[in-house]
């Protein structure tokens, strides 16, 4: 069912800010930024391998990363794993009685369908399931 680590999404309170470790300090480079309107959130992607970092930057206050940040600070916010089929995933975790936050996929950064399993059923990490388009292996399809 996961093929991989598809990405980590980093709250930060800016990308602006968090640019200078991320591109000055460890040499990574953001390839691209997106606003999932959705979601209350902007996205910066950063490949690292056959990977990314996402550094997720709140465009309300009182959206999910705002929150998050308010609560925790910045940080790790979530983990993607990588599903060649989600409505499968999804069906599966149902039918082992695992907790969703989404029943139903959802439009997530880069194109991908996403679903956020609940934290109080992965010990307390919140794990985003992400199908990308195109073969398996592409990272933002």
């Amino acid at each position: 069912m996961i093929s991989r680590i598809d990405h980590i999404g980093i709250a930060v309170t800016s990308i602006d800010a968090a640019r200078v470790l991320y591109e000055d300090i460890l040499g990574l480079k953001i390839t691209d930024t997106e606003v999932v309107a959705e979601q209350q959130v902007k996205v910066a992607f950063i490949p690292v391998g056959d990977s990314e970092l996402e550094l997720l930057e709140s465009t309300s206050p009182d959206g999910p990363i705002a929150r998050f940040i308010a609560r925790q600070g910045e940080g790790i916010q979530h983990i993607a794993l990588r599903v060649a089929d989600i409505d499968e995933a999804l069906r599966t975790l149902k039918s082992k009685k695992v907790r969703l936050i989404d029943e139903e996929p959802r439009r997530g950064a880069g194109g991908a369908r996403i679903a956020f399993l609940h934290p109080k059923a992965t010990n307390g990490t919140l794990i985003e399931l992400c199908e990308r388009g195109g073969e398996p292996d592409d990272n933002r399809g």
